[in-house]
């Protein structure tokens, strides 16, 4: 039971310090926080389930950053992406900065937001880092001109906004025409009762008529 008691401990304090690191390294690289800005947005929750040593880790994206957690955060029931890895693939994935070692983890969720996961994880590396701290020193002198992998991100990044958007588009759509259709469907039982309670009415006038004949 110590045992364990510090072995949580020990853990928390380690994500103390990755949060911190992850925290400067948002302020140091815009491209990072572009990165981590749809995630932020939508509050995604990311589940590292590491292997060697075992353990798993709750990340949750919020526009104060990334928050790491030892349980999932509350009022949550279950995260949005799950990452299943070994420590070591972990480290390659961020240290290399290459897509190919991001694509090998296995990750699962809705499309969007593993996309959203892997290019965060692509942008998050030591060479973000050593890019950021020279950006910072050099004060933004000079022009800078973007290469091609950079060309390349942003590229896709504005392709997953498009893809996000035309499927926030087509959900509006599909709930508008639900709309209309529950609107027919209202206007139409409204117009059998109508002429349900005007036959009522005529029958009944009728039988009354009927009465004060007879």
């Amino acid at each position: 039971m110590k045992r364990s008691t510090l072995s949580h401990s020990f853990l928390n304090i380690i994500l103390v310090f990755i949060e911190s690191a992850l925290t400067l390294l948002l302020r140091l690289d815009p491209e990072l926080r572009k990165a981590a800005y749809p995630l932020a947005k939508q509050g995604t929750v990311v589940a590292l389930r590491l292997y060697l040593p075992h353990v798993e880790i709750f990340a949750t994206f919020s526009t104060k950053g990334v928050l790491l957690d030892a349980q999932l955060p509350v009022g949550r029931s279950e995260p949005d992406v799950v990452i299943n890895a070994y420590s070591i693939q972990i480290i390659n994935a961020i240290t290399t900065h290459d897509s190919e070692t991001t694509e090998k983890l296995q990750m699962r969720g809705e499309s969007v937001q593993v996309q959203l996961v892997k290019q965060f994880i692509m942008q998050l590396g030591l060479g973000s880092l050593i890019q950021g701290l020279i950006k910072k020193f050099k004060g933004g002198k000079g022009k800078h001109q973007p290469s091609e992998a950079e060309m390349a991100d942003k590229k896709e990044s504005y392709q997953l906004r498009i893809k996000e958007q035309q499927t926030q588009i087509n959900t509006l759509t599909i709930k508008n025409r639900e709309l209309e259709t529950t609107l027919k469907e209202l206007q139409s039982k409204q117009k059998t009762l109508t002429i349900v309670a005007v036959v009522a009415v005529i029958v009944m006038i009728g039988a009354i008529i009927a009465l004060l004949m007879s």
